[in-house]
């Protein structure tokens, strides 16, 4: 099960916590003998998402589309997925890729309200972990409602998204094996 963490110390947003002010991170375990790329760990961000929290998307979209904040739009994410190559600058939805390095992408987008980032960061160790980590910055006082109203959602959410993606990679991991 996920469990609170840390940002990793070798994370390239070590050096832009003073922007943001808000953190936070899970992380989780698992073992597997084929390595898992940064790339396809946020393609798999990106697939492993319960039915409910897709759910839960399109009604944030509908409703903040009403007060002029970006959404992810009505884009066909399936086609969006097979061209996403997890690279800087390419955006998947509300996402941005702001940089990734072997370990760790970083995704998230600059509005009016608020900015926020989301780390993925995997340490190739005997024992694997994925960190998710998230930080926000709120820009103004819509910003600083907006995420006391999300947080709970958001608290509840990243942990099961961490566990599915795990999930998924342990899953892939026993189907190469059988194959």
């Amino acid at each position: 099960m996920p469990r609170p963490s840390q940002l990793p110390t070798e994370s390239v947003l070590q050096k832009e916590l003073d922007q943001f002010d808000y953190l936070d991170a899970f992380e989780e375990s698992f073992k597997t003998d084929t390595p898992i790329t940064s790339s396809q760990l946020g393609i798999l961000f990106f697939t492993t998402a319960p039915a409910w929290v897709e759910k839960l998307f399109i009604i944030r979209n509908t409703i903040v589309s009403l007060v002029g904040l970006k959404t992810s739009g009505n884009s066909d994410k399936e086609k969006l997925l097979r061209e996403f190559r997890c690279e800087p600058g390419q955006r998947l939805g509300l996402f941005k890729v702001f940089s990734k390095t072997e370990n760790e992408v970083v995704m998230g987008e600059d509005d009016v309200h608020l900015n926020f980032r989301i780390s993925l960061f995997i340490s190739l160790e005997s024992n694997q972990h994925v960190t998710i980590t998230t930080l926000v910055k709120r820009n103004n006082r819509f910003g600083r409602l907006y995420f006391y109203l999300i947080k709970p959602f958001h608290r509840l959410i990243v942990p099961v998204m961490l566990k599915n993606l795990v999930r998924d990679v342990q899953r892939r991991r026993k189907d190469s094996q059988a194959l």
